[in-house]
């Protein structure tokens, strides 16, 4: 990985979800009222997190998640009400900070540690399971292939990421979005073919061993994002 432009754009996505858009993605991941457009966003992100849970197995008591990227902290308190153990971490302290007041006092045997800082640092530790929802498709699917390999020694199980799928309505859609002004865009998503990332996946040397498990597509008005799992057999 090309670790200059790497921080380069680790910086963009800091500075854009820490200061730019904290206060909207305070609001889009609560139940206050928001517009139409960010009503679909809403609904697909819930659909995209009950389904990303859901692969991780029934009984999570005890397992040990990582939660890449975390947000607000919505997937890492669904997961520990399961009774898994969750290091949630994010590059955005406001948007951390905002998680751990609204983290509740019961969690039914499970717990969260949330941090702020880059969730590939690798003193966080070996885990059970990687998830991450929607934080990678905002590097070069190059830089996200890389990601998951520095990973791949940390998890034991499987690994459930996000990414944007290529297609011609899609690219129509974030056309559309460049029209606003820069202030209100969020930082680019990077789009990628399946197929293309299948192959960078099974070439890799660092993810011998790692093999492609279920595959399925969420979209919902302006939200479309498709998990896939790496298992280890």
């Amino acid at each position: 990985m090309n670790q200059e432009a790497y921080l380069h754009r680790r910086g963009q996505i800091e500075h854009y979800f820490d200061r730019t858009a904290a206060a909207a993605w305070a609001r889009l991941t609560s139940d206050a009222p928001v517009s139409g457009v960010r009503a679909t966003v809403r609904q697909g992100r819930e659909e995209m997190r009950v389904l990303m849970g859901s692969w991780l197995g029934e009984s999570l008591a005890g397992v040990q998640v990582l939660d890449a990227g975390c947000g607000t902290g919505l997937l890492s308190v669904d997961l520990a009400h399961r009774g898994a153990h969750v290091t949630a971490i994010d590059l955005s302290p406001t948007l951390v900070s905002l998680a751990r007041e609204r983290l509740p006092q019961m969690l039914n045997g499970g717990r969260v540690d949330f941090h702020s800082g880059d969730m590939c640092a690798p003193e966080f530790g070996h885990f059970d399971h990687l998830v991450a929802m929607d934080s990678l498709i905002h590097y070069t699917p190059a830089q996200a292939v890389e990601a998951l390999a520095g990973f791949a020694s940390r998890i034991r199980r499987s690994m459930v990421i996000t990414f944007v799928p290529k297609n011609p309505l899609l690219m129509a859609m974030l056309t559309v979005g460049r029209l606003f002004p820069r202030a209100d865009r969020s930082p680019a998503v990077e789009p990628v073919g399946r197929g293309w990332l299948a192959q960078a996946i099974d070439g890799h040397p660092k993810l011998r061993g790692w093999h492609l498990g279920r595959s399925q597509m969420v979209s919902r008005g302006f939200y479309t994002s498709h998990a896939l799992e790496l298992v280890r057999p």
